[in-house]
């Protein structure tokens, strides 16, 4: 019997507990769940083995799940692991237009890959990587967004500055 494989692929700037509820409900659809943390994109306030770290964390509970770094595009991470679906949390209708069009676009690049779209536990639909962020840079209080260790992580990043 083989096992099916999803990826969860994103900056994960910092992990919020959206993040770990997405992934914790793929390892209910899926056997395996590989957290793919892209090396790539906007300017991150943290570093690609921080992210990794902080999700490491965040996941540990979880049986099957790995976190990994990555690099280039998507789908080819998503073959390198075997994965027959790319996990992705919808929010809103803005994240739903962005999402469909990356659906397209990596299905044409791996029609082997399907995309498998999850609304957002109660809770955690207004919840962002950059609102944690902007939050946290101004002193407010992110602990019910974020997992311990990236509350501890964004009070240590502005002690720093």
């Amino acid at each position: 019997m083989s096992s099916t494989v999803a990826l969860f692929a994103g900056t994960f700037d910092p992990v919020t507990n959206g993040h770990v509820d997405i992934v914790r409900r793929s390892r209910l659809l899926f056997d395996r769940v590989v957290v793919s943390v892209s090396r790539k994109g906007r300017d991150t306030l943290f570093r690609i083995d921080e992210r990794v770290a902080l999700f490491e964390v965040a996941v540990a509970g979880i049986e099957d799940v790995t976190v990994e770094a990555f690099d280039g595009l998507v789908v080819e991470q998503a073959r390198r692991h075997g994965a027959t679906a790319m996990v992705r949390g919808i929010r809103s209708y803005q994240d739903w237009d962005y999402e469909m069009q990356m659906a397209f676009a990596n299905r044409g690049l791996n029609a082997d890959v399907d995309t498998v779209f999850l609304p957002p536990s109660a809770g955690m639909t207004n919840v962002s990587s950059s609102l944690v962020r902007e939050v946290s840079a101004l002193g407010g209080d992110v602990s019910g967004w974020v997992p311990e260790g990236v509350v501890v992580a964004l009070a240590a990043r502005r002690a720093q500055n």
